[in-house]
């Protein structure tokens, strides 16, 4: 199979999951027991947090706002998505006009990065409803254009999915994964181009060894028992809007942290055999702990199964949007949410206890408030 037919068959969703042995690893995640292998958290905690660091301005604070309106036949509506946002931003600030709300967590000298999730391709990508959406908000708030930076791991995936300069012109769009104009992966150096991309100076340490064939290593960029940070987030943004889709992943949840995690580092493929651990651990280093200023989950669209790829049978409306600084309790709640609607269409009769251990880990770290008696949930519905 050439690199390219590879790819393809890993970024058209559901039919690909099924070919994938990375996104058939994530979908046994949560329920697989393991013990946890040695790692390098400790050298997370040593670093001195500061002011932006999780859970930022609102511990605790989670803002939900529902609109029936909000996805049309199968499309999520722009303008629908736009009001949605803008209640959530005003509700969770508790200001009254919204470029103030949005002064709160970014300036027009920052440079900032939309960390949005395209893995399960078109099916169920991070919509334009909602990207565009943060974008006029931002640039309604002084945010120049130029300093919009839209990021995931696989700069191709983006492209697929409509994260065009066609589409977002003047928005940078980047990823930590790439290839060049004829498919190829690696350079005149005999590099992967994606090596120029991480920074070997940081990195997540985890005794489990990567091993990928030739087809999947440029999808893991390196193999060994370190996986590096993107310079996305070392070097190129100042703060980091998160924008995942409410979706799941075998009986847990990919939301915020999961989003973070699994899309910051390099040599993940390992990874799923910490799942909770390396959710939690990750967003506990600098790059991460100190960027991501805000989280906007978009749950227009999301899927209840199937997860994290996508299955057209499990796909649903939640017709929701949430906004949080604190990524942990906002992954408790969307946690919530589709442990309900599992249990409504008969996937689950019940939540696992173990499901969503990495919200307590992350809770442990001083990440943001994982217990659910002590979330301040406020809900709102539009339309």
């Amino acid at each position: 199979m050439k690199r390219r037919d590879f790819f393809k068959l890993v970024s058209v969703g559901g039919a690909a999951f099924a070919l994938n042995p990375v996104l058939n690893a994530a979908q046994l995640s949560g329920v697989m027991p393991q013990d946890t292998p040695e790692t390098n958290i400790a050298d997370a905690l040593k670093v001195p947090r500061v002011k932006s660091s999780m859970p930022g301005l609102y511990p605790g604070k989670v803002v939900r706002i529902n609109d029936p309106k909000s996805v049309i036949d199968g499309v999520p509506q722009e303008d629908v998505a736009y009001e949605m946002l803008k209640e959530a931003m005003l509700t969770l600030t508790g200001e009254r006009r919204l470029k103030e709300a949005w002064r709160k967590f970014v300036g027009p000298k920052d440079i900032i990065g939309l960390k949005v999730n395209p893995v399960a391709g078109k099916l169920l990508t991070t919509s334009h409803a909602v990207t565009k959406s943060v974008i006029k908000q931002l640039e309604e708030s002084g945010i120049p254009r130029k300093n919009i930076v839209i990021w995931d791991r696989r700069e191709m995936q983006l492209h697929e999915t409509g994260y065009t300069h066609e589409n977002y012109p003047g928005v940078k769009i980047t990823g930590t994964e790439c290839m060049d104009e004829k498919g190829g992966f690696y350079g005149l150096d005999g590099l992967l181009y994606s090596e120029h991309r991480v920074d070997k100076s940081q990195y997540f340490y985890a005794n489990i060894e990567g091993e990928y064939d030739e087809y999947t290593i440029p999808y893991m960029v390196n193999g060994g028992k370190n996986s590096y940070f993107t310079k996305i987030c070392t070097e190129q943004v100042d703060k980091i809007i998160n924008i995942p889709i409410l979706k799941n992943t075998g009986r847990t949840t990919t939301l915020c942290m999961k989003n973070l995690a699994f899309g910051v580092i390099s040599n993940t493929g390992r990874l799923h055999k910490i799942f909770h651990e390396t959710c939690a651990y990750v967003c506990a280093f600098p790059p991460v702990r100190d960027k991501v200023v805000l989280n906007v989950v978009d749950g227009l669209i999301g899927c209840y199964e199937g997860g994290p790829g996508a299955k057209p049978q499990f796909i649903c409306n939640y017709n929701t949007i949430m906004a949080a600084s604190d990524p942990v309790a906002v992954d408790r709640i969307g946690h919530e949410i589709i442990v309900t609607k599992r249990i409504e269409m008969g996937v689950q009769k019940e939540d696992s206890p173990t499901a969503a251990k990495f919200l307590d880990l992350a809770h442990e770290l001083g990440l943001g408030e994982g217990r659910r008696s002590s979330i301040d949930l406020i809900e709102k519905n539009l339309g």
